[in-house]
């Protein structure tokens, strides 16, 4: 099952890219699946099914809206569940369905759940129309960060400690987590694998959508490098709204050449080896199925993609040095940081941060130097004897 997440600058029209990329699969013999938060009636109707009770469209096409107030309800009852006897010995009010209104944040997760309910169905093709581009880069990272966060906080080693906690917590004088805290946090993991493995899979793409100009340029220029800061394949950049070129109204004309000087670039190579696209301006704002099928170019369904180069090259018999290759397109030498902590390397590239494992053969090695050429970072190691077990 392929997944293709669209996603775009704030008002680029990527929920009717989204829509048009579902559509075309459908009118290939193919089994799509839409799914959207606020699908409006993109398809001429109203979308009123769930992603657990998708609603049928026409022929291999279906639809689901995310319920995000509902999916935040029904986690957070469930979590009220399980937590019922600790809330009982603190003598806590339960809440109740009715009383929970939803919190900030709830979407991001609800569309992070809904993506393994998703992968469970039935589906050749299921298109997802997420957020806009900065904060889906920070939303796809979410489920990695959140385990790191788990192992840091909560090692799963201790809790093979289960037996000498009474102990511990006399030595200590304090209090040892509950094996509760330990079997959530399992669940939690195990729960955010599934997902982080949904998002790392070579059948995952992202899909980007952007109205070529001078503004829409610069903010993929660094979108693109957050992109793969964080190695999400992109399977295809939509430029949407294309105007008719070599208009003879002056206006039309100025604005045609534009949005050509911007597609030139685009075509060079903003994302090497991914397709851009080119939705035409229907000159008005698509609605239903007659007017999703003239964008049936943009909807194209593009082939999963490898991630950009992340490599260890062994330079030890020239140079005597081992060098990690990060491909970073786009990355500008001066919004570079890189620090190491312990077995990890902390990457930050303009807006964006990623925390990265050392690569076994790095971790006994001291970071001698770092640069940047043709879009690969390099990060000089030299291996530290000291740091190398010693024979007896």
């Amino acid at each position: 099952m392929r997944q293709v997440l669209v996603t775009g600058l704030g008002g680029a029209g990527r929920t009717t890219v989204a829509a048009a990329t579902a559509l075309a699969a459908a009118s290939r013999g193919r089994r799509a699946l839409f799914l959207s938060t606020g699908p409006g009636e993109v398809f001429g109707t109203p979308v009123t099914g769930l992603p657990d009770a998708p609603q049928k469209i026409n022929d291999g096409l279906w639809a689901a809206r995310i319920d995000t107030g509902g999916d935040f309800r029904a986690e957070f009852l469930s979590l009220q569940e399980r937590s019922g006897t600790a809330l009982d010995l603190l003598g806590a009010a339960r809440l109740e369905d009715a009383e929970l209104t939803e919190l900030p944040g709830s979407e991001q997760f609800a569309l992070l759940r809904t993506l393994t309910v998703a992968a469970e169905g039935d589906w050749d093709l299921v298109v997802v129309d997420m957020p806009p581009l900065h904060e889906t880069i920070a939303l796809l990272a979410l489920p990695g960060q959140l385990r790191r966060y788990l192992r840091r906080l909560l090692p799963p080693e201790r809790q093979a400690a289960r037996a000498l906690r009474p102990m511990l917590a006399q030595l200590a004088g304090v209090p040892m987590p509950a094996t509760w805290l330990y079997e959530t946090a399992l669940r939690w993991d195990a729960e955010l694998a599934a997902v982080q493995g949904l998002i790392e899979s070579a059948e995952t793409t992202v899909r980007v959508v952007a109205e070529p100009g001078p503004a829409a340029a610069d903010a993929l220029r660094t979108a693109r490098t957050g992109l793969a800061l964080h190695q999400l394949r992109t399977d295809a950049l939509v430029a949407n709204r294309i105007l008719p070129r070599h208009s003879a109204d002056t206006w039309l004309a100025t604005l045609g050449a534009q949005q050509e000087k911007c597609l030139h670039e685009w075509y060079e190579g903003w994302v090497p080896g991914s397709s851009v696209r080119e939705a035409v301006h229907l000159g008005r704002d698509p609605r239903g199925l007659d007017d999703l099928a003239l964008l049936d170019a943009a909807g194209a369904e593009s082939g999963p993609l490898e991630r950009g180069v992340w490599e260890v090259a062994d330079r030890r018999a020239e140079e005597g040095i081992l060098v990690w290759q990060l491909g970073l397109p786009g990355a500008v030498k001066d919004d570079i940081g890189l620090v190491r902590r312990g077995d990890e390397l902390l990457l930050t590239v303009g807006p964006f941060r990623r925390i990265v494992p050392l690569p076994s053969a790095l971790r006994r090695c001291t970071v001698s130097g770092a640069g940047l050429e043709d879009g690969v970072l390099g990060v000089r190691f030299t291996p530290d004897p000291a740091l190398w077990p010693r024979t007896p």
